[in-house]
């Protein structure tokens, strides 16, 4: 049978399988369990990576060491599984499913997978050692900061993300100093700082926060956009004079606009007031933004409706306008 066509066979034995599993209970039977192992066990990863998923939809532990054997074979090239796709969604269904064993996941941080395209090589395997991060953390490996260390200098974005995110999910203040170095360092890619910025204010916002607002003066507007939004996230009170001070010195139009979402976004009776007085007061640019950014309130009523009277207090019929139409906010509400 060509590659294509037991492929397309496995995929219709994954697609039987869902329709016994039972709706209510997510009870799924042991026939359909075996159908499963023989996918599992199969050389096709495409097949394999949906079993997984489904392994972690449906708390599937049966089937754990299944993957964990198959990943295993997957990672020592005795099975292909091009541009990591098995391996990845398997590592994600035991992270998920709290597999207990550390040496899986320090096996997949590690991995690197290089593969041909467009004359060139590539690692297939970043997203691989992202998620093993944060199975090595929720394993409570005794070493994992040094592997997050490893993993934050890491030649793929992708990977140094990863770690970042996996510093602030292990809770432990001990990664502050990795991250506040990372920052200090740089990045050339504006999402990893972005993380790092994230990580920081959720192990130690106090401490932090000079940093990042630091970072508000950049000439670099990505940078400085990314660095607001996670002061926005984090609602620390005093983030909005910095915020403010910023949006009224810059000219840019879109920086300007994420500057008065990240204000919106810290949800302080000062950030709300300030928003609603450019709606009323400030000019029509500045109101259109700041009805933008006080989007994420309309279905709060009574912020809302001071948007609205603002907006009518203004004298502006244009400003009026702004507002998004009662059945958009019927469809918003719905969504």
């Amino acid at each position: 049978m060509a590659k294509s066509q037991k492929l397309k066979a496995l995929q219709e034995s994954i697609k039987s399988v869902r329709r016994q599993i039972d709706a209510a209970t997510g009870t799924v039977p042991a026939e359909a369990i075996a159908t499963l192992r023989q996918v599992i066990a199969s050389h096709q990863s495409v097949a394999i990576a949906q079993v997984a998923k489904l392994v972690a939809q449906h708390h599937l532990k049966a089937l754990m060491p299944d993957l964990a054997a198959q990943f295993e074979r997957m990672r020592s090239g005795a099975a292909t599984d091009p541009n990591c796709i098995a391996k990845q969604a398997i590592a994600d269904a035991l992270y998920r499913l709290e597999y207990a064993e550390t040496e899986l996941f320090l096996n997949g941080i590690h991995h690197r997978q290089m593969e041909p395209v467009w004359g060139k090589t590539v690692d297939t395997a970043p997203g691989l050692r992202a998620i093993c991060a944060l199975g090595l953390v929720r394993v409570h490996y005794r070493e994992v900061l040094i592997e997050l260390a490893d993993l934050l200098a890491d030649c793929e974005p992708e990977a140094r993300i990863g770690a970042a995110r996996a510093i602030a999910y292990s809770e432990n203040p001990s990664g502050v100093a990795l991250l506040r170095l990372k920052v200090r360092l740089g990045d050339d890619h504006p999402q990893v700082l972005s993380e790092c910025f994230v990580a920081l204010l959720t192990l130690a916002p106090q401490a932090s926060f000079s940093l990042v607002a630091s970072f508000l003066d950049t000439a670099e507007s990505a940078v400085c956009e990314l660095a607001a939004l996670a002061l926005g996230e984090a609602r620390l009170p005093e983030a909005f004079a910095p915020l403010k001070a910023v949006w009224q010195r810059t000219r840019e139009v879109d920086l300007r606009g994420t500057l008065l979402l990240s204000i919106a976004t810290l949800r302080s009776t000062e950030a709300i007031e300030f928003l609603v007085g450019l709606v009323e007061r400030g000019n029509l640019a500045d109101a259109k933004a700041a009805i933008a950014a006080l989007h994420i309130y309309r279905t709060v009523d009574d912020i809302w409706s001071r948007v609205q009277q603002a907006a009518q207090l203004s004298g502006d019929t244009q400003r009026l306008d702004l507002l998004p139409s009662p059945s958009n906010l019927i469809k918003d509400n719905k969504t």
